[in-house]
């Protein structure tokens, strides 16, 4: 039975992280969690029903000793709450994004950092990543990738948010994330992205919408667009094979019936809906056979750390050019009209 700590007891921890472990009862078991907020958390617990609350971490690592930690605070407390709970000895499962810069992701990108992802494990992109490896659909050729979300000024007023030191970025960063991290599943690496970004509305330091253009090793290219923007909400994926189109429409999460594709081929195998669930089972599966997860977040910080990188200098930028050396390896606020 593993033993179980959630960091962070904002809206997120409750509505995901706590019906997720519930769901898998049998195996895991919610022990504890922490929040700098004694009376947020200490209701926290109560609600949910959890034994100990905590206001410090470090106190919660060395009374409790969970063996995974669930991470839900604010992105800027991610790189160095990550840390402490590897250090002592504990698996993640940080929330997106999972550290600000790649090179804080460096600094602790463990196999036992798992980060949020819980859109490549329902059945419909496991089923299209299957038929894409075994080529039942021909070659990817063309990709759209769109996060078209509204948040009006109000959403802002948390304090951490809109904010490159403590947010990282606006839709590129927090948002798009999502459907970006499962654009990279199906397609694998990228070599070059050209990017705009702009704060067209929100009052904000960051931008409040980004559109690029990627080229992928295998030869496809892709268009992404992130947005606060759009009144009507919509999250939207479409692949065009040699053989097959396949799209993906919904909002925050999929069931088999938001997937249409044009071959007849296109058949999943079960229904399982794009969640954290699924995601954490996936997750003590690996810790249980004491195996690499595989749910890294690099993949999909290095691609928002592109699109910045080109919107900011107005250049195409090559992923081999985001090495160690590069500006944008350490910090992001680049915006030429940030405030």
């Amino acid at each position: 039975m593993m033993r179980v700590a959630i960091v962070g007891t904002g809206g997120i921890a409750g509505i995901c992280h706590v019906p997720a472990i519930r769901a898998h009862s049998g195996r895991a078991r919610l022990v504890a969690a922490a929040d700098v907020d004694e009376s947020r958390v200490k209701a926290f617990c109560a609600t949910h029903d959890i034994p100990a609350a905590y206001t410090s971490l470090t106190d919660l690592l060395a009374v409790e000793r969970p063996d995974l930690v669930h991470i839900c605070t604010p992105p800027h407390a991610h790189g160095p709450q990550i840390a402490e709970c590897l250090a002592a000895g504990a698996w993640v499962w940080c929330e997106k994004p999972a550290t600000l810069t790649l090179a804080e992701y460096d600094a602790v990108d463990r196999p036992e950092l798992a980060v949020v992802s819980q859109h490549r494990y329902g059945s419909g992109a496991r089923h299209l990543r299957s038929l894409v490896a075994d080529g039942t659909l021909g070659r990817p050729l063309v990709a759209m990738c769109v996060t078209a979300w509204y948040r009006p000024q109000e959403y802002f007023d948390v304090p951490w948010r809109g904010s490159w030191t403590t947010e990282g970025g606006g839709p590129t960063m927090g948002h798009g994330i999502h459907q970006m991290d499962l654009l990279l599943s199906v397609l694998g690496e990228w070599t070059e992205i050209r990017a705009m970004a702009g704060r067209l509305d929100r009052d904000i330091e960051t931008e409040d919408v980004s559109m690029a253009v990627v080229r992928f090793a295998g030869g496809a290219m892709a268009t992404i667009v992130n947005s606060l923007l759009s009144p009507r909400e919509e999250s939207y994926l479409r692949f065009d094979l040699t053989d097959a189109t396949v799209e993906l429409r919904h909002l925050y999460g999929y069931r088999n019936a938001d997937w249409t594709s044009s071959s007849p081929l296109w058949n999943p195998p079960d229904d399982v809906p794009s969640s954290h669930e699924a995601q954490l089972g996936a997750l003590l599966d690996a810790y249980e056979k004491g195996e690499n997860p595989g749910m890294s977040g690099r993949p999909a910080l290095e691609l928002i750390t592109g699109i910045y990188a080109s919107a900011f200098t107005g250049r195409p930028v090559m992923r081999a050019e985001l090495t160690s050396g590069h500006p944008y390896y350490r910090r992001l606020d680049g915006a030429p009209w940030k405030s």
